[in-house]
């Protein structure tokens, strides 16, 4: 980054000229809970500017105060010089002054065409008795594109375009009538795409901007915010930590920020040798996986990587008994191992983190506690369910894990994105398991949390257990692995040592279809 950097503090650019957006000291309590305290929040005109912080700072109820869906205590909200009290919230009033959001569920539907799709958020044209004008919505949408230069066609179902491009299309709906100077919002845009997909969504947000867009970008993944951003603002407990100007900054800056004092996010040393196989696999076949070999052993931590579909998750659902077809040869510990369901699964010593916590691993409506407990309930079953024992045992590993909650009397739902993984790897380490499956770990889980549940990882390993980690965040995988395994197509397209595994290796192989000469070499 060529430009001078310095942190300010909310009202060190009072003088400055004036933002497209300002919200200016917002409070906001959720009962006795400050949310935010005084929190400021200026975004220059034509910049991206990014919004940090760990889960639990603020950033989301600072973009619903933004977005009128909640009320704040006090401070103003001013957007191209139109100003309001955020005490007093309207959506339509913040959509007026300029102001769009592109949040983390996109609002598409698959099944409908891009043009239906633009439609569902401004109405369809329709002549004086009612009828669609389909003619003028296909050519309005297709100005859209290519106005937003977007490679798609307004016939085309918005399930079929690649990720970003259904992203990108998001944006493309919010920002449409930007002759209005809008402000765009982007919550998580990155959150769910794989590597190359984040990319070029990436490039595609720096060219808006370019154009003198106004973008604010919320997101956990600092090296995107490096590459995306003009100004940086970290949220930290409800408060601004501070703001970096011009984009001179680097991670390790962003990271104290955000959590107060330096976080260690470097490359683990093992520090114990690796043990013998815990998990030998030969010619599975499940899912999209074809004829895989694999060996984990004890106290390593072996990655899986490849783009979306090439068999990552299935081959963590065939060892986890959660397939309904599996085929080819398995041992665990070196006895036969072919897991009919879950239950057995979890008998020979294998748990999972699912990809998606909320919908495979959580019971949301239930206490910590309820959860922290529900791998091991037997354990407190003498004809009635021992609370004060399953209560006590919580709070250990509430502390042990460093889960942030309310006691564990709190509900699921009240924890941070960061504490429910966090609460999700207790249950099931509590059971001292021999082979640790892990789908996308940290995703949607700020730097802090991230830190945490890595040396959690690392501990485990340390213990003696094998643990085999899935994950497209490929700086993730170069950072927590012994060893990364990448598929493509169902099938190991290589295997690289921690040395190796940089994010550029990583995405050549998963990528890359090699081809072989007329002399069987490979170019």
């Amino acid at each position: 980054m060529a430009h001078t950097s310095h942190l300010t503090s909310p009202s060190a650019t009072a003088g400055a000229d004036q933002p497209s957006l300002l919200a200016d000291g917002v409070s906001k309590h959720f009962g006795g809970t400050a949310a935010l305290t005084d929190a400021t929040l200026r975004v220059r005109r034509g910049t991206v500017h990014a919004l940090i912080g760990g889960n639990g700072s603020g950033k989301s109820t600072l973009i619903k105060i933004l977005a009128g869906v909640h009320a704040a205590d006090r401070g103003t909200i001013d957007v191209h010089g139109i100003t309001w009290s955020a005490a007093d919230p309207d959506p339509q009033r913040a959509r007026a002054a300029g102001l769009r959001f592109v949040h983390q569920d996109l609002g598409l539907v698959d099944e409908l065409t891009v043009a239906e799709n633009v439609a569902l958020d401004d109405g369809f044209p329709t002549t004086r008795w009612g009828r669609v004008r389909w003619r003028r919505l296909h050519d309005d949408v297709a100005d859209l594109l290519a106005r937003f230069e977007i490679g798609a066609a307004p016939d085309q179902p918005v399930g079929t375009l690649r990720p970003a491009a259904r992203t990108m299309v998001a944006i493309a709906r919010a920002s449409r009538d930007e002759d209005g100077d809008v402000v765009l919002v982007l919550d998580e845009p990155t959150a769910s795409l794989p590597h190359h997909e984040s990319d070029l969504l990436l490039d595609y947000v720096r060219g808006r901007a370019a154009r003198g867009q106004t973008i604010v970008v919320v997101s956990h993944r600092l090296g995107e915010v490096l590459a995306v951003a003009d100004d940086v603002t970290a949220l930290r407990d409800g408060r601004v930590a501070g703001t970096v100007v011009d984009r001179a900054t680097d991670e390790d800056e962003l990271v104290e920020l955000i959590a107060g004092r330096a976080v260690d996010r470097g490359r683990r040393s093992t520090g114990h040798p690796v043990g013998d196989p815990v998990l030998q696999v030969e010619g599975l076949r499940s899912g999209a996986v074809r004829d895989l070999d694999l060996t984990v052993r004890s106290g390593e931590i072996v990655g899986l990587a490849g783009l979306q579909g090439s068999g990552r998750s299935s081959v963590l659902r065939a060892l986890f008994g959660t397939s309904s077809s599996v085929g080819g040869a398995m041992l665990l510990d070196g006895a036969a191992y072919a897991p009919r369901d879950v239950a057995d699964a979890m008998g020979r010593g294998v748990v999972l983190v699912p990809e998606d916590r909320l919908a495979d691993a959580a019971f949301a409506d239930l206490s910590v506690c309820d959860n922290v407990s529900a791998a091991v309930v037997r354990r407190y079953w003498r004809g009635w369910l021992r609370r004060d024992e399953q209560r006590r045992d919580t709070d250990e590993l509430v502390d042990r894990y460093a889960i942030r909650a309310a006691g564990s009397t709190a509900l699921f739902s009240t924890l941070s994105g960061g504490n429910q993984q966090k609460a999700v790897l207790a249950r099931w380490l509590r059971r001292r398991p021999r082979l640790v499956l892990l789908d996308e770990p940290t995703q949607g889980v700020d730097v802090v949390a991230r830190s945490d549940i890595y040396d959690t990882i690392r501990e485990v390993a340390r213990s003696g257990a094998a643990v085999l980690v899935a994950s497209s965040d490929l700086e993730e995988l170069e950072t927590l692995c012994d060893r990364v395994v990448v598929l493509r197509g169902g099938r190991i397209a290589g295997e690289l040592a921690a040395w190796e595994a940089t994010p550029d290796r990583l995405t050549h192989l998963a990528q890359v279809v090699t081809t072989s000469t007329s002399d069987g070499s490979t170019p």
